[in-house]
């Protein structure tokens, strides 16, 4: 018995071969904050992601801790940092200093993004009026300054908040695509169909970059499902019912958030999906244990094997 193929089946993708990862952390605060993170890059490292990003706060209230960030990983790890950079907030000329300043300490990948406006999701966007005016325009402007830059982008499987539909906002997409980007990776989402459908509309569009998933284990329901919702992903029903009295639980709450992400990589993974881009919250446990049972073994883990 065969499994039906997918639009991910149809771009060539192999069964059976070690998937490709990342990771995503956001710059700490405090030196607690910093430890944290730094035993979560610790615990991770050893998998060999593809690359790890670093988060830009809105506004670019984060610059000089992404900053840090990226360096301290630059030095002290075998790992490819990618820059995460927002046009929000910042000229031009403010902007092309960062990129020259990644550039010059080793960076070689940034995410382009337009960013959430000055006021918050769900607020009216403007862009600075001497600044790049949008993702795309982003793009553009580091490729110009750095051509050995490699570009990742956002995708949305359910659509950017603010887009007037699919068609719309696919074209941001391309138009994306068109200035240099590489690679996008898709905001959460926790309906598989999603994801193939916008695969479908994405290839359809003649746009044949790699989408990557992006996916959020849930270390805390609550919490994810207000900060998801916000930036346009919706929860299904039987996701919430699985964390249902579950609040004061942490124990049980970790052990079926780690067997609903592993549930839905696998899932993508049995329909040809080889890469797979992680949330990790600056935590390692459920990425880690996620990693594992794809298949993705620590260096250590391997040759002890």
């Amino acid at each position: 018995m065969t499994d039906l193929t997918t639009p991910a089946q149809a771009e060539g993708h192999l069964a059976g071969k070690r998937p490709a990862i990342s990771f995503e952390f956001f710059p700490p605060k405090t030196e607690d904050m910093e430890r944290n993170l730094w035993d979560t890059i610790n615990r991770l490292a050893p998998l060999e992601p593809n690359f790890v990003s670093v988060t830009y706060g809105a506004g670019g209230s984060t610059r000089e801790r992404t900053h840090s960030t990226i360096s301290r990983i630059l030095k002290e790890t075998a790992l490819l940092p990618a820059a995460h950079l927002t046009c929000v907030g910042a000229s031009r000329g403010e902007i092309d200093e960062i990129v020259d300043r990644y550039h010059e300490v080793g960076v070689r990948h940034i995410v382009g993004l337009r960013g959430d406006p000055p006021g918050g999701i769900g607020t009216a966007y403007a862009a600075h009026p001497d600044g790049y005016q949008s993702s795309a325009d982003l793009v553009a402007g580091i490729k110009k300054r750095h051509a050995d830059i490699e570009v990742s982008v956002s995708a949305y499987p359910e659509k950017h908040p603010e887009a007037r539909d699919f068609d719309a906002d696919i074209d941001t997409l391309k138009a994306k695509v068109d200035a240099g980007a590489t690679r996008a990776i898709t905001q959460v989402f926790f309906d598989n169909d999603l994801y193939f459908r916008y695969l479908d509309r994405v290839r359809s569009r003649g746009i044949n970059i790699p989408i990557v998933p992006g996916i959020m284990p849930m270390h805390n329901f609550k919490q994810a499902r207000a900060f998801v919702t916000r930036a346009g992903t919706s929860v299904p029903d039987w996701l919430a019912e699985k964390f249902d009295g579950l609040d004061d639980d942490p124990d049980t709450r970790k052990l079926v958030a780690a067997t609903v992400a592993a549930g839905q990589v696998h899932k993508l993974a049995k329909h040809g999906v080889d890469t797979f881009h992680f949330y990790t919250m600056n935590r390692a446990d459920l990425v880690f244990a996620i990693s594992h049972l794809l298949g993705i073994r620590a260096k250590s883990a391997q040759k002890a094997a």
